[in-house]
């Protein structure tokens, strides 16, 4: 199909789209790598009055690590983030993450922060981003706040981001054991996304856990920390026992669980526990 009729704006500074923002309020959509609104848009599930293309803001496309700070633009790529030597280096859950992301042509076009924001319950970045506790910065016209990962996903394609707000950068805290992590999902055969994907984020000492971070998409409306598999594994020496018994529980958080033509919920929900176990014995044995 083809979209209904658009004004097109293309700034070159995040000031001007805010004030472009700000001036055309519910009516504008914010346009970023294209991979989320473009069919939304030829589909008409979308309809806006006016689209501003934010691609062309060179400060949203930057990957920066500063101290003990990771912080990337929401206009860097998944290929960008693939790439990374730094990001290799110091999150390397992050390269991990971005490579499952569809196939080339998505990863060369799609960037994280419309990702983020398009919140597709489907989606690889949200279970990379919860797992690592990251924090969304998005910028309105009258001013900037801070979103934890835990609060950004509210429901199905939902983010905590308001209509007059433009997502601007990701910032994550350096892990203390970077290698000791791993995001594993089984995709759908035709698009890559996940029927259900998990992120592990672990800190081992003396092969006992002293704290992991589990994320979870693709099974409920929104992505969402595994909080019971962490509480579980805490204290455990990392063997497929304790790893086991704590997986199984990688469902509990999820009060509902979705159905498509994919995947059953309790499919859903066993795959789950299956990619937890495997998520946790990944990152433990890197650790």
């Amino acid at each position: 199909m083809i979209p209904n009729n658009f004004d097109y704006f293309a700034p070159n500074t995040i000031e001007e789209a805010l004030q472009l923002l700000a001036q055309h309020g519910d009516d504008a959509k914010i346009l970023s790598g294209g991979h989320s609104l473009i069919p939304v848009l030829k589909l008409r599930l979308a309809s806006p009055g006016v689209v501003i293309d934010i691609g062309r803001i060179t400060k949203l496309k930057s990957i920066k690590v500063d101290g003990a700070t990771i912080s990337i633009g929401a206009n860097v790529t998944h290929a960008e983030i693939a790439a990374s030597a730094e990001l290799k280096t110091h999150c390397p859950l992050l390269v991990e993450t971005a490579a499952q992301i569809g196939d080339q042509q998505v990863r060369n076009r799609g960037t994280i922060g419309g990702s983020l924001t398009h919140a597709d319950p489907a989606a690889d970045w949200p279970a990379a981003i919860l797992a690592l506790d990251a924090e969304v910065v998005a910028r309105s016209s009258k001013g900037t706040r801070t979103i934890k990962a835990a609060d950004f996903f509210l429901d199905l394609m939902t983010s905590a981001v308001e209509s007059d707000e433009i997502v601007t950068e990701i910032r994550i805290a350096k892990p203390a054991q970077p290698a000791a992590s791993v995001y594993l999902k089984a995709p759908q055969s035709a698009s890559g996304f996940a029927v259900v994907g998990v992120a592990a984020q672990l800190k081992v000492a003396n092969g006992k856990c002293e704290s992991a971070s589990i994320g979870v998409t693709g099974l409920a409306p929104k992505a969402f920390r595994a909080s019971s598999v962490e509480a579980a594994l805490v204290g455990q020496t990392l063997d497929e026992a304790a790893i086991s018994a704590a997986a199984a529980q990688a469902d509990a958080e999820a009060d509902d669980a979705m159905e498509d033509i994919h995947a059953s919920g309790d499919y859903r929900r066993h795959l789950a526990r299956v990619y937890a176990k495997r998520a946790v014995l990944a990152a433990a044995a890197r650790a």
